[in-house]
């Protein structure tokens, strides 16, 4: 497809003469849900887990000459698919240090995927080290959450350790402002800087923003 045709990511994938890639179907209208305000705009985009190298390529067709893409692999092998507007930097996702190295590097990002391992830990480590690297207006998305209920990966149903688990305890640093409990009642710098949390199946999307103290009024009479 050319650049300058705005194909849509499903379009894009059932048409797909490039590298190889693997996805869940129900996944692209989440994906154009959450990212297509970024198109045609200057958007730097982090994907964990390059595989084949096509999904780098499709979102380099999605969001347009504007965007720079940078994909994370620990595979040495993936260092070969960079191209033109696409990175690629190799290192293992659940290295503290690796993604401290990282962040260095590329500064700022507005959108991070995690497409990685799948493993437990490296997408709780891979959350907290570079969700604070997301821009302010910027998406962290999380996929293949299924993973925190498989055996395979060591975890399963409601199992404490999972990514799933663990995401829903971010939904009470959301909910700061209100907790009145003195033992939680910290507003973290998550609790500022993050608008939303959104569940899909297999997917965490966590919006960022300038979030001030809720506040609220009322208007009008009261009848009694």
């Amino acid at each position: 497809f050319p650049v300058t045709i705005k194909v849509s990511l499903k379009d894009y994938f059932e048409n797909n003469s490039g590298r190889f890639m693997h996805k869940w179907l129900h996944y692209f209208d989440i994906y154009d849900h959450h990212f297509s305000r970024f198109r045609g705009q200057q958007v730097k985009l982090v994907e964990f887990g390059v595989s084949h190298g096509g999904s780098l390529q499709m979102w380099k067709h999605y969001f347009g000459e504007k965007a720079q893409i940078i994909g994370v692999d620990i595979d040495p092998r993936c260092k070969q698919l960079e191209e033109d507007r696409i990175t690629i930097y190799i290192g293992d996702q659940e290295d503290r240090d690796f993604l401290a190295k990282l962040k260095a590097a590329i500064g700022e990002v507005d959108i991070v995927i995690d497409d990685g391992g799948h493993f437990m830990t490296q997408q709780i480590v891979t959350f907290e080290e570079m969700y604070p690297a997301v821009s302010l207006h910027g998406i962290y998305l999380a996929e293949d959450l299924h993973t925190s209920y498989f055996p395979l990966y060591g975890r399963g149903y409601q199992k404490n350790g999972t990514f799933i688990e663990y995401s829903k305890k971010l939904i009470g640093q959301l909910n700061a402002w209100h907790i009145t409990n003195l033992e939680k009642s910290d507003v973290s710098e998550f609790t500022k800087t993050t608008k939303s949390i959104h569940f899909y199946d297999s997917i965490a999307v966590f919006e960022k923003d300038a979030v001030c103290p809720p506040s609220h009024k009322a208007t009008g009479f009261s009848s009694f």
